[in-house]
């Protein structure tokens, strides 16, 4: 895994608490169930089409003007308050191919599908958002290239600090 720092993030301006999550592999779903004893939902926010950003499809070497599905959730653990704001990319051609079934999961993770019985090639860059902390990771998994953007909420870094 490559890690890229827009806006030269340095490690030392990370909360020691997060940099584990931050720069963990595998899958964040399997990470935060074993972190709530078993407890973890889904809570979709809003699914839509947009074209990808500039910077997006620079990093997933795609033109500009394609489309993709977007996912937006909220991640929860044992708490009532959400852990993590994650945004999913899925350009319309990747969802022509195998990753087209990620469009009728409902509230079922993304990573018990893109982890199971596989660990996709992942790029990720780490950057500070105004809601948080955040990882984007850039995977191609059987070919399809997709970003998931996943923003560690306050509720989270208390919940680690505690525990």
């Amino acid at each position: 895994m490559r890690n890229l720092r827009p806006n030269r993030i340095k490690e030392k301006h990370l909360p020691a608490e997060l940099k584990k999550w931050l720069y963990a592999s595998g899958s964040l779903t399997q990470q935060l169930t074993d972190l709530a004893d078993g407890e973890f939902h889904v809570e979709r926010i809003k699914e839509h089409y947009q074209r990808l950003t500039f910077a997006d499809s620079q990093w997933m070497h795609m033109p500009h003007h394609h489309i993709a599905w977007v996912r937006e959730s909220y991640l929860y653990g044992c708490e009532e308050q959400p852990w993590v704001k994650a945004k999913s990319i899925f350009p319309i051609l990747s969802l022509r191919k195998k990753a087209r079934l990620f469009q009728h999961i409902g509230n079922k993770p993304i990573g018990w599908f893109l982890f199971q019985r596989t660990n996709p090639a992942c790029e990720r860059r780490i950057i500070r958002l105004q809601e948080g902390w955040t990882r984007q990771s850039c995977y191609t998994w059987h070919g399809c290239k997709l970003i998931v953007q996943e923003t560690f909420l306050p509720a989270f870094e208390q919940f680690i600090r505690q525990h």
